[in-house]
């Protein structure tokens, strides 16, 4: 797979500055590229090895064109660039090329044009699979969930029954839609499984990681927005909502019944309590525990960076002693007034 610089320049939005017809068949980093690959730059830290690269060019921004040895692509968000270059350039294979003989599709199966079923994959009773659905090895799709049109799913993908996916979705490899939640009821210390009559509904243009699970919900449905991204190892819980466009890093996990907002963006490890709403333009650092609603779009924090062992001993030593220590300065600051008053009333006296 190769295209000239004009080719690329006119897929991604940028102005060629050098030869036109250069021909390139791949993508690598400003310091491992060679002859025939492009690169790019969009961090300033990398600026000293754009000099010595041996790209044959670079997608850089205005301010950086000028230092460029080689070939330039010259665009305002030269990572933007990267990243449709590497969609042009991609070769990665389709999960499914066909629909193969071993494939078991039920009776009553609505199958759109160009539809590819990988090997072992089960297809229950009353799903419709849109145009240019792919479904790879040895995934189930449950009786009457819905897959829209373009939407891809990698190998071992379980969508429980009555799931609805939208149009040019991408789900990786493991990932669970539509199980149970976490619905039980407490009779005398035994605990009573509450069947979850929800299901899950996914937008357009959802990305979701490997071995994610999705949870259905209990009465009402779980909602994944069009634009979500999802990465891998999440926990979304039963009747979860998620606005439009959010972004969430891998092993993070949202409580039952929460609701995000728009465009946020949750980084890696965090927890999210149940029952809260999450402002549109939120934004959680990694390992935020998340236990009340945010108001207003903002950077929230809560994890603690690590320290030397040693450090983080004393620390926890002296956090065990601030209830005490609080008490001690309440005491002074009532002994301080009550000093301050009296000298006030001796110098009236």
């Amino acid at each position: 797979m190769s295209y000239t610089l004009a080719k690329i320049a006119e897929h991604i939005g940028a102005t060629v500055k050098g030869d036109e017809s250069c021909v390139v068949e791949g993508l690598a980093t400003l310091s491992n590229a060679s002859k025939g690959q492009i690169a790019f730059l969009a961090n300033a830290k990398y600026n000293g090895q754009l000099k010595d690269t041996n790209a044959s060019a670079v997608i850089v921004s205005p301010e950086s064109v000028e230092h460029c040895p080689c070939n330039a692509l010259v665009m305002e968000n030269p990572y933007l660039g990267y990243a449709k270059a590497a969609q042009l350039l991609d070769t990665t294979p389709p999960p499914a090329s066909s629909i193969h003989d071993s494939a078991v599709i039920s009776e009553g199966v609505s199958i759109g044009g160009n539809v590819k079923i990988g090997a072992n994959s089960i297809i229950e009773s009353g799903v419709k699979l849109a145009d240019g659905v792919v479904i790879g090895a040895g995934c189930f799709i449950g009786k009457n969930a819905e897959i829209g049109v373009g939407t891809a799913l990698w190998a071992n993908v379980s969508v429980y029954h009555n799931v609805v996916i939208g149009s040019n979705c991408l789900v990786q490899s493991n990932t669970v839609i539509g199980s149970d939640g976490f619905g039980y009821a407490n009779d005398k210390g035994s605990w009573i499984k509450i069947p979850q009559l929800g299901t899950v509904i996914i937008g357009d243009n959802v990305e979701i990681g490997a071995s994610t699970t999705i949870d259905r919900g209990a009465l009402e449905d779980t909602v994944i927005n069009d634009g979500v991204i999802l990465d891998n190892q999440i926990q979304i819980a039963h009747n979860v909502v998620i606005g439009q466009n959010t972004a969430i890093a891998a092993c993070s996990v949202v409580a039952g019944s929460t609701t995000i907002g728009k465009n946020c963006v949750i980084a890696g490890l965090c927890g999210i309590n149940g029952h809260i709403e999450i402002a549109d333009g939120s934004v959680f650092t990694g390992m935020s525990m998340v236990t009340k609603a945010t108001k207003a779009p903002g950077v929230y924090s809560s994890g603690i960076p690590s320290l030397p062992n040693k450090d983080w001993r004393k620390m926890n030593v002296r956090m065990r002693k601030l209830d005490e220590m609080s008490s001690q300065l309440s005491n002074l600051q009532k002994e301080i007034e009550q000093l301050t008053q009296n000298k006030l009333l001796n110098k009236e006296e």
